[in-house]
């Protein structure tokens, strides 16, 4: 079982090293590195790491209230496997990571993919409240997971998200959704300078395309990639399609 100072992770190896730029792939809040679908974690060409965060899927350690507390995690996981800079991959909180990665230690990375994310992210009070007790945890889950799907998405799709999430600590869950709350980078987005890919699903319910509208608009070398039929969790709902987007973008990066 690979693990690198407490945090566990997949490398697919679909390139030599120093052939082509090194993905790390970042999960968003309650998640782990399932919620990559095969598609996107084995992309082709590339070396793809998948990261299950701290406190989260097979990682040890304890989970993080900041997006700051996890670029920390995540740039000393980095050392431990001899990465010095990446392309970084982030869904939802896992884009305030990049992010916060971006701006405070723009030299380990190279260029940035932000899947459902957004400069501020905001969540619902009853979220926040609802995942801070262990009595209310199993159904807040449950409306958490109704709202990142699309309507165009397969039941079954959303049954395997909420089992997923739900098998992480409530306190973790907790933890992340005051991570996103407090995440507000809106004052320095500006000053990022690497090539940037924004991925949005059109029917979003929870980071809405406006926001990676305002992300693709504020980050100077930033582009906008909408992807049909697809909600939040857009990575499961249309693998194909953003694994596209993915690989067009990185195909394109001077390396």
């Amino acid at each position: 079982m690979p693990i690198a100072d407490e945090i566990y992770y997949q490398l697919s190896e679909g390139c030599a090293e120093g052939q082509r730029p090194p993905v790390v792939l970042i999960h968003g809040a309650g998640g782990n590195l399932l919620y990559w679908p095969p598609e996107i974690r084995r992309l082709p060409g590339y070396r793809v790491y998948a990261l299950d965060l701290p406190g989260h899927g097979k990682s040890e350690g304890r989970g993080q209230q900041s997006a700051q507390g996890y670029a920390r995690a995540v740039l000393n996981w980095f050392e431990s496997v001899g990465l010095h800079s990446a392309v970084v991959v982030g869904h939802s909180m896992g884009c305030a990571v990049a992010l916060s990665m971006a701006l405070d230690h723009p030299e380990h990375v190279l260029a940035l993919v932000l899947v459902g994310g957004g400069a501020r992210l905001r969540v619902a009070p009853e979220f926040l409240e609802g995942t801070s007790s262990t009595t209310t945890f199993h159904s807040t889950v449950e409306k958490i997971v109704a709202r990142s799907f699309s309507p165009q998405s397969p039941p079954r799709l959303s049954e395997l998200a909420a089992a997923r999430m739900a098998e992480t600590r409530a306190s973790v869950l907790h933890g992340d959704f005051i991570a996103c709350d407090n995440f507000d980078e809106t004052a320095r987005i500006a000053e990022i300078q690497q090539p940037t890919l924004v991925i949005s699903g059109a029917d979003d319910q929870m980071t809405p395309v406006r926001y990676g509208q305002y992300l693709a608009n504020c980050i100077p070398n930033a582009k906008l990639e909408v992807i049909p039929n697809a909600g939040h969790m857009m990575m499961l709902e249309q693998p194909a399609a953003v694994a596209a987007a993915m690989h067009n973008f990185l195909e394109n990066l001077p390396y």
